[in-house]
């Protein structure tokens, strides 16, 4: 479990600011998986999800997401995976692929997370932020993710990474607005997922 507790440049857990928050949020919670879905929560409600708010700037590093009270849904998730670490609960990085305006083509990646439980082991959560048509929920054991898979190019890839994917962290660190963004979200073909162990 060691590597999905890890500080790294994009999950810099150990920064003063993320560490007082997670012990905020954490506070009254006794047991690990109350102190995820509080987390979970307030990421999921507290940070907007950049699209919806057409907030900028685009953000990528967890204390960034955290400064700028901003991000994407990969920028959302890379802060909730700092505040559990934070707290010493392993949280890693799952990816779906899904249509941009759910009609097919184009796709992009969707990015959320695997929280490790004590008593259930990997559980998926997603904190993009709610809104109509889309209610992600902490309810163990039961999975509640934003998105679910419609078409034959979409997919939900079962890895759980310890770090964003490359890809990600690229289109996030290439861009400064939130509609630029939009005009360039990082995507993966099925065909390609299966080569980077995406896909089984």
């Amino acid at each position: 479990m060691e590597e999905y507790l890890r500080v790294s440049e994009i999950i810099d857990w150990s920064r003063p600011e993320i560490v007082a928050i997670a012990k905020r949020i954490a506070s009254g919670h006794e047991s690990s998986t109350a102190i995820a879905k509080a987390c979970f929560e307030w990421v999921r409600d507290e940070i907007c999800h950049s699209f919806d708010s057409q907030m900028n700037p685009v953000t990528c590093r967890a204390s960034d997401v955290l400064r700028y009270k901003t991000g994407y849904c990969y920028a959302k998730s890379h802060l909730l995976a700092a505040l559990l670490r934070a707290n010493q609960i392993p949280a890693g990085f799952c990816y779906q692929r899904l249509s941009i305006d759910d009609q097919g083509a184009p796709y992009c990646l969707h990015g959320f997370n695997a929280i490790y439980l004590p008593e259930m082991g990997w559980y998926r959560v997603d904190a993009r932020g709610n809104k109509e048509g889309v209610d992600a929920q902490f309810c163990p054991p039961q999975e509640q993710l934003a998105f679910k898979i419609q078409f034959p190019e979409e997919a939900d890839f079962p890895a759980i990474f310890a770090e964003p994917l490359q890809i990600v962290v690229e289109a996030l660190q290439a861009q400064d607005t939130w509609d630029e963004m939009l005009r360039n979200l990082p995507d993966v073909s099925l065909e390609s997922a299966k080569i980077q162990g995406l896909l089984k």
